[in-house]
């Protein structure tokens, strides 16, 4: 969806807005620029899968091939967008194997555990295999060496991720807001960021507009990233303690500003019997400090240079249906 707008934005009803606190509902936003692209995005190639109907009128699209035909322009860009989000998905389903060695009798039987294992990797991979597929059919080598090594990054990202041993090693890991930003990079925004560029090659723009097309990408899914670290510290509706991870931007923010070793003086004052941490007392702790309203200002940070890259295309509902997503993962108390 997001190369299709962008390039419906390229074309070429108004200047930006400035990004503030205040910003229309991610659902909303979607929704209207589903309506613009032509075709609600979701699964579209899991739905062409198992319907007759969708799967002839690929075939007949498919025909076009050589011919010249203006439906093509869009027919490749949205097969980009199926590509993309049956390579995430694909990622997805593999995440969801379980590590048998941390399970406890109470889980389970181990059998099922492992039965599970062998279904998500062999469901991830023929999500992945089609999506192969379906990318060498856009006969374009540029685009196939872009997702490809955004593949690459997503399999190092995730892997980084994977490489945390134990719980208490993470509670302890001593990782710096740069080496954050470069892990989300790799395992969120590498494979958005590189498929708006792909969209830019398939339509034949300028290694500047493919750049900004990048940068779009790229800025919005670590804005996106941000939003989604912040909610544990930033909701009000509920007075439970919502779960979170140390190494979200938040919780890591908080350790530079606090120090290495005042930080670890507060995992052990959160630690009761049996050295099990007291999350409740942990995220007041961060909430206490500077690390949440500095994670707000790094998400309002990469929205406005999202933002900037938008500028770089003529005024069009395309580029108001990008500009107001970056509203929506920027919307924070």
């Amino acid at each position: 969806m997001w190369g299709a707008l962008l390039r419906r934005g390229v074309r070429g009803t108004g200047g930006l807005r400035c990004l503030s606190s205040g910003g229309p509902p991610w659902s909303q936003v979607v929704s209207e620029a589903e309506k613009i692209v032509g075709y609600p995005t979701s699964f579209m190639s899991l739905r062409c899968l198992l319907s007759d109907e969708l799967s002839n009128i690929a075939m007949q699209v498919r025909k076009l091939v050589g011919t010249k035909h203006p439906l093509l322009d869009t027919a490749r860009q949205r097969s980009l967008a199926e590509i993309t989000e049956l390579i995430h998905t694909a990622f997805l389903v593999h995440r969801g194997i379980v590590n048998i060695g941390e399970l406890k009798s109470c889980d389970g039987p181990l059998k099922d555990m492992q039965f599970g294992n062998k279904m998500a990797v062999l469901s991830g991979d023929f999500l992945l295999a089609n999506a192969c597929a379906s990318l060498a059919q856009l006969q374009n080598t540029k685009v196939v060496e872009l997702i490809s090594s955004a593949i690459g990054d997503l399999v190092q990202g995730i892997y980084y991720e994977n490489s945390k041993s134990s719980e208490e090693n993470c509670l302890t890991d001593d990782i710096g807001i740069s080496r954050w930003k470069e892990q989300v990079f790799l395992s969120h925004s590498a494979l958005l960021a590189k498929s708006c560029q792909a969209a830019m090659e398939l339509a034949k723009h300028s290694i500047e507009i493919q750049d900004m097309a990048f940068q779009y990408g790229k800025h919005m899914s670590m804005s996106h990233k941000l939003h989604s670290d912040l909610q544990p510290f930033v909701k009000e509706s509920s007075s439970d303690t919502m779960a979170f991870s140390l190494n979200s931007a938040p919780a890591i923010l908080h350790q530079e500003f606090l120090g290495r070793e005042a930080w670890l003086n507060q995992i052990r004052e959160a630690q009761g019997k049996g050295n099990i941490v007291d999350y409740k007392k942990l995220q007041e702790a961060i909430k206490a400090g500077k690390g949440v309203t500095s994670a707000i200002d790094l998400c309002r940070c990469h929205g406005n240079r999202a933002l900037a890259a938008l500028e770089r295309f003529p005024p069009s509902e395309a580029r108001d249906a990008l500009a107001n997503i970056v509203y929506a993962v920027t919307r924070l108390p």
